[in-house]
């Protein structure tokens, strides 16, 4: 054993400061004149030992926790490190002996924003490596002066384990040997200013429990059974399939129960009601429960509080086998600045934009994406495919779209800059989100996006490569959720039927604008927390009244143009807010409480009209084509009644009219087609068994020969108090 020769002061402070590019240079096993010099950072090592074949030899302490020699070899052998520590003595595969575990096209795709698979080279990769089991570490930090893993293997002391940087990619790496699935880290990064600083993952793929913050080292050992389902999913065509959505927010859907509890009850229970899909919230993990999950910091990670990835998986494949769709709320829009987490990520503005007033989201306290930046937006349009392929989601319900498209959101004049146009449109948001969907629809076949979009943005629903008469190209969504039919439905049920014709417009409206996107009808969380009151709330007059209004709107809802979407709680008329603390108030349903009926029947015309709606073509067929609606009656204003039908692919028809008013009408007279000679009634919300008077069309409509609302034949149907009614031809 010779001594190797000293280190430069230079890089013996930049290795040991965590401030170095290229740690394996120095690290590791090198040929050099004369032999192979070893050298290993070990702090709180008493002895390194060099073992082979026939070799064993200690190598000289050179202070700081360094240990190096020249060994009079001709080749570097397979060697293994013997560390002794005051109390153990460790044999160790020597991390600086191995090459890049990241090829050259991956960088390369990273390099040019156009990496689809990102989470396969970022983050923490168990793997095996040039014969040996560990795990992959590389992270994008290209403002860093160096970059240290820490974890739990290291006792949270990163001092031995510097990264190297990968060219000009800005990505950094390290294979460790030994460390596997479970191992807590994060990253400990060097700033440009000299300081450090320790972040999590932002490609961890599993968290630990909040308020921890250390990543986890995840491997999917989750056997898919959703064959089935994915093989319909590629051919399905959403805008002209059933799509009638229950959002949940997991944790207080049933609290206290896990993925895999959830998995034991939530699809029998959405099965039952016969929605087609579940929306979930929150899904990805984020640190404040109170955000409900819109505060993300761990984008590609299903939050720890109900368990491990794979018990998400086996939750979505319950779901997936029970013939339900899933849906999960994604928020690209912004991200908190916890110092953990990515704001400032490598010591300067790198996932937000450089300027503090662009960066900062006036509303929410959190930062923009800097969309324009073409690693950011991969990092975003990846996660989008990352759920879809990984997680098996067949949609993504986009947040906050409106806050991304405008330069203006919720700024005063002199607080933003105009776009290069002079425009008030974000542009680089524009892009990635066009360029989102177009990913995820090539990748994914089948998966549905969904805009909460609540501006008139032209071409929210119009392909990407269709120009609108804005100039702009669709930004590419499946649907939107029409925002404003649900603020103008609920602002005219909000006032007294007597009252109401004075705003009868508010229920007509919708359908001057229907076809210009493709609409979902919400009816959302947002709608039941923080003063709004539960949907049943809303509504004026009595109990009663409350509840008929209340039935009526869902049977108005569920005929209009538009898939549905109603949030939790809301199916079984629950008085009170909705509140993430303790979620729905199930003891509602208790056959012990004595108005537990009245519940129970709101329930059961959910399930009702989720039934008739699944079977009859008319209501989802042409949602998206004005050929398949028409008013008959729009005008009644002083009765409080509205009529119109639905008409599938074939022309078959389905009259909805509501009466919004507290008084039964007797012989009300509409217009009808002279091709259908009879009418039946396939729902009334005012049925008995809802909790209504059971004011009811028992017997068949004939539709006689009288012209009425412009149409040749007419039907003489009673309309029920606070009512909805559908009928079909007989």
């Amino acid at each position: 054993m010779r001594a190797a020769p000293a280190l430069g002061d230079e890089e013996r402070r930049r290795l040991l400061d965590g401030a170095h590019h290229d740690p394996h240079a120095l690290l590791g096993a090198h040929p050099v004149r004369g032999g192979v010099l070893f050298r290993t950072l070990r702090p709180y090592a008493r002895s390194v030992t060099v073992t082979a074949a026939g070799l064993r030899a200690r190598l000289r302490a050179e202070g700081d926790g360094l240990f190096s020699g020249v060994l009079p070899l001709r080749e570097i052998p397979d060697y293994r490190l013997l560390v002794s520590y005051e109390e153990a003595e460790l044999e160790l595969h020597d991390p600086y002996r191995f090459l890049p575990a990241l090829g050259p096209f991956d960088l390369h795709l990273i390099g040019e924003g156009r990496h689809e698979e990102l989470w396969r080279a970022l983050g923490a990769r168990p793997m095996t490596h040039q014969g040996v089991s560990g795990t992959r570490f590389t992270v994008w930090a290209p403002n860093a002066l160096g970059v240290r893993l820490t974890g739990d293997f290291s006792y949270w002391d990163g001092t031995a384990l510097p990264m190297r940087s990968l060219g000009g990619s800005g990505v950094w790496e390290l294979f460790l040997p030994g460390v596997g699935e479970g191992a807590l880290y994060k990253f400990e990064i060097t700033r440009p200013d000299g300081g450090h600083t320790l972040r999590a993952d932002p490609m961890a793929r599993r968290t630990e429990c909040p308020p921890a913050t250390a990543s986890v080292v995840h491997a999917s050992h989750h056997r898919w059974g959703d064959g089935a389902w994915m093989a319909r999913r590629k051919g399905g065509r959403v805008h002209e399939l059933p799509f009638s959505v229950y959002e949940v927010h997991l944790p207080s859907w049933r609290p206290g129960l896990t993925y895999r509890q959830l998995a034991q009850q939530l699809p029998a229970y959405v099965k039952d009601l016969g929605f087609t899909h579940v929306e979930l919230m929150p899904v990805a993990e984020h640190p404040f429960g109170g955000s409900w999950g819109y505060q993300v910091t761990g984008f590609y990670a299903p939050t720890a509080r109900l368990g491990t990835p794979d018990d998400f998986k086996f939750l979505v494949d319950a779901l997936h086998q029970a013939g339900i769709g899933v849906l999960v709320d994604w928020v690209p829009a912004h991200f908190p600045k916890d110092e953990w987490a990515l704001a400032e990520f490598d010591g300067r503005p790198l996932y937000e934009p450089a300027d503090p007033l662009r960066a900062a989201h006036p509303d929410w306290g959190t930062l923009e994406f800097d969309y324009g930046r073409t690693e950011v937006r991969n990092f975003l349009v990846a996660n989008a495919v990352y759920w879809c392929e990984e997680f098996h989601i067949d949609g993504l319900r986009v947040d906050a779209v409106a806050s991304m498209l405008y330069l203006d959101y919720s700024r005063e004049p002199g607080q933003w800059t105009p776009n290069a146009h002079g425009g008030r449109e974000n542009l680089d948001a524009v892009a990635f989100l066009q360029e989102m969907n177009a990913t995820v629809y090539r990748r994914c076949p089948g998966v549905v996006t969904i805009a909460e979009e609540s501006t008139a943005w032209d071409g929210v629903t119009r392909a990407t490569h269709h120009t609108g008469p804005s100039g702009f190209g669709g930004l590419g969504f499946g649907l939107k959720w029409n925002m404003g039919w649900m603020h103008d439905s609920l602002g005219y049920l909000a006032h007294e039927p007597v009252h109401r014709k004075h705003h009868h417009h508010e229920m007509t409206f919708s359908m001057v604008y229907a076809y210009s996107e493709n609409y979902v009808l919400p009816i959302s969380h947002d709608e039941v927390v923080h003063g709004k009151r539960s949907l049943v709330s809303k509504m004026p007059g009595d109990w009663w009244q409350r509840r008929a209004d209340h039935r009526a709107y869902l049977g108005f809802m569920w005929a209009h143009p538009g898939k549905q979407l109603l949030f939790m709680g809301q199916e079984f008329a629950q008085g009170a807010e909705w509140s993430e603390a303790h979620g729905p108030d199930w003891w509602l349903l208790d056959p012990s409480y004595s108005a537990e009926p009245d519940h129970r029947g709101v329930r059961d015309l959910v399930r009702d009209l989720n039934r008739v709606y699944a079977a009859t073509p008319a209501l989802w067929q042409r949602d998206t084509s004005p050929e398949g609606f028409s008013w008959v009656e729009g005008d009644a204003r002083e009765d409080n009644v509205f009529a119109f039908l639905r008409f599938d692919a074939e022309g078959s028809p389905l009259l909805a009219i509501s009466n919004f008013s507290p008084v039964v009408r007797p012989e009300y007279r509409i217009g009808v087609p002279d091709a259908v000679p009879m009418w039946r009634e396939v729902l009334n919300t005012d049925d008995r068994r809802y909790g209504g008077s059971g004011v009811a069309n028992s017997e068949p409509l004939k539709a006689e020969a009288t012209g009425w609302h412009g149409r040749p034949a007419s039907v003489l149907p009673v309309l029920p108090p606070l009512a909805t009614i559908w009928l079909r031809p007989a």
